[in-house]
């Protein structure tokens, strides 16, 4: 035990390291408040089709040799949803329709240009690491650890204050309407703050695993809170235990950061549904 302890305090003295945990735990806190929502409100497929157009931008970032890629990645992925949520109405393309095709889109362009203009030798461990997250987080730069944790403090402001109308249009849009919320202005920015988790987040899972780091908690809290409060505050424990736990098993066992932590958040949720099932029959 002691000398798990001393390997542990080891790793802690590499800047990575640190960068790493604490993007981590930012992303995993600003990740979890918004899955209540997006769950409630069926739009978990929006979380899905972002990832892949995020892996799109990411890939044209790396072409054109972006340092910082979040700062080219945020923005176009920001606009794709708004993009999506404007045609969500329409008569023509419906919502569902949009992010697959947008989604499925970014996913081959990112993949091409991956492939055209990266060296072959590192196109597999580029592409499986975009995509699956195994180092990313362990990969950070200070300036990239930095945007994290900023995007993430400006979610959860966000969440906090705008908590009131946030829980309104996710229980009845239609009354939170008629009460004199501005619910279309709402939805869009919150489109832009999910895309802005789902930017932060491929750094954490990948880009094929984000929509399991915000879907999984929210559903496990759902099964045994019936409280949107309390659920929402169970979903952020589970998901920061989860991305701290994966983060760790990288570090000291080697195993892929993304995989590990949607490993914990099955395992967790799996627990949750025994205890709802032993709640139920009491």
């Amino acid at each position: 035990m002691m000398e798990l302890i001393e390997t542990v305090k080891n790793y802690f003295s590499f800047s990575f390291v640190q960068y790493a945990f604490l993007a981590g735990t930012m992303i995993a806190l600003s990740s979890s408040l918004l899955g209540v929502t997006l769950v409630l409100k069926r739009f978990s497929y929006i979380g899905d089709g972002l990832s892949h157009t995020a892996f799109g931008a990411m890939a044209i970032a790396s072409v054109l040799k972006i340092t910082s890629s979040t700062v080219f990645v945020l923005p176009v992925t920001v606009l794709c949803a708004i993009l999506i949520l404007c045609t969500k109405e329409s008569s023509k393309v419906k919502g569902d329709a949009s992010v697959a095709m947008i989604s499925v889109g970014a996913l081959a362009l990112g993949y091409f240009l991956m492939n055209i203009f990266s060296p072959p030798s590192n196109l597999s461990g580029d592409v499986c690491s975009t995509l699956f997250g195994s180092t990313l987080i362990l990969t950070l730069s200070k300036t990239d650890m930095l945007l994290s944790v900023i995007f993430s403090i400006l979610v959860i402001v966000f969440f906090i204050y705008f908590y009131n109308k946030i829980f309104a249009i996710t229980f009845d849009e239609d009354f939170a309407f008629a009460c004199g919320t501005k619910t279309r202005l709402l939805n869009i920015i919150l489109a832009a703050v999910i895309a802005t988790i789902i930017v932060l987040a491929m750094n954490l899972v990948g880009s094929l695993l984000i929509s399991a780091l915000i879907i999984f908690p929210a559903i496990s809290s759902m099964l045994i809170f019936k409280s949107f409060k309390r659920v929402v505050i169970f979903s952020c424990i589970i998901s920061v235990i989860g991305s701290v736990a994966g983060i760790f098993s990288a570090i000291l066992a080697g195993t892929p950061v993304g995989s590990t932590i949607v490993l914990i958040n099955i395992v967790v949720f799996a627990i949750c549904k025994v205890i709802s099932i032993v709640i139920s029959r009491r």
